[in-house]
């Protein structure tokens, strides 16, 4: 479903190429996104808190971020941009503003633009310290087309939002906070 939604949304932008990289994680399993474990429901923000969820993909965003990082040396671009957030977030540790660093910085150490003196490489993270709400709105001033992105966990067979999953239910709060209508 995140990979129709991704191209829905890149279509509807304009966007100039969309590459879909296949990267089997359900090979390693070890989360309820990647393996046949139960995606948690109806939790609480604070049951959310508490430590990190079974839907936490091991390294999902180092991995990301490996395949982001060949990509931009190919095309000789020294800026990377990941959607990461801080504040309302499951849990993640991929997602702080401490890993993000650590990541840039061994970057620099492990490219040949890095080693030879070319541009730096720079990971963007617009998104990193906003609530969900703030994304909700900043979303809505961009045109972001709602009603084409998916943000559950657990989708139905035909791709209708569970409505009872962490990031339903932190989707759910990021748009009534903004007070913005999700469709």
């Amino acid at each position: 479903m995140e990979l129709e939604a991704a191209a829905r949304i890149a279509a509807c932008l304009g966007a100039e190429r969309h590459e879909v990289v296949k990267i089997a994680l359900d090979a390693f399993g070890g989360s309820a996104l990647t393996a046949g474990i139960p995606v948690p429901k109806s939790r609480s923000l604070a049951e959310m808190a508490e430590a990190i969820p079974v839907t936490y993909v091991p390294a999902r965003n180092t991995i990301f971020l490996s395949f982001a990082l060949a990509w931009a040396e190919v095309l000789e671009s020294s800026d990377l941009f990941i959607g990461v957030n801080a504040l309302d977030y499951s849990g993640y540790p991929d997602c702080r503003p401490e890993f993000i660093e650590a990541y840039e910085r061994m970057a620099n150490l492990a490219t040949k633009a890095g080693i030879e003196g070319g541009a730096r490489l720079k990971i963007h993270t617009p998104l990193i310290q906003k609530s969900k709400a703030e994304i909700v709105r900043l979303a809505q001033e961009l045109g972001v087309p709602f009603g084409l992105t998916h943000s559950c966990y657990d989708p139905s067979e035909n791709g209708r939002p569970c409505g009872a999953c962490d990031a339903c239910l932190l989707r759910r709060k990021g748009f009534e906070e903004a007070g913005i209508e999700d469709r």
